[in-house]
């Protein structure tokens, strides 16, 4: 019991995970040739815990925290039991090729491009839609869908 105790104990890491969800050095190296480290020159207050350094102008993002983020993104997802419940939405162009693909590949209903206001509200509109989970690839530019 014990043993199994201490085994179960050293499996767990910070973010609640066991080690197979841990950070792989082929996930950092994945993270960094596609730049999900560098940030925008602007940081936002609510940003700053996850800016690792910045240097020129450009904010480095901690590629740890990410991942941990990310994580806890992908087993909310994961939580609703009907895909098609999951509204991923973007309006700016460089992310609604990732908001397509996304719902392509897991089933949720994407919406890119211009959102309509009304379609989580109006009930006889017919494109309306009542997700459980709705992300967003930005939110001051996604924010109609938000409110």
């Amino acid at each position: 019991s014990y043993r199994l105790f201490r085994y179960l104990l050293t499996q767990l890491i910070m973010s609640g995970g066991l080690k197979v969800l841990a950070l792989q050095k082929e996930d950092v190296t994945k993270m960094l040739a596609a730049g999900t480290h560098l940030g925008a020159g602007n940081c936002n207050f609510q940003m700053l815990s996850y800016v690792f350094k910045m240097r020129n102008d450009v904010s480095i993002i901690d590629v740890k925290k990410n991942w941990e983020k990310l994580l806890l993104a992908a087993r909310v997802i994961a939580s609703i039991e009907n895909p098609s419940d999951v509204c991923v939405i973007s309006s700016r162009n460089y992310g609604q090729r990732a908001v397509l693909k996304f719902a392509l590949h897991t089933g949720a209903t994407a919406i890119a491009g211009r959102f309509t206001p009304g379609t989580f509200t109006t009930q006889i509109q017919a494109a309306f839609k009542e997700p459980r989970l709705l992300v967003v690839t930005d939110p001051s530019a996604d924010h109609q869908a938000i409110m």
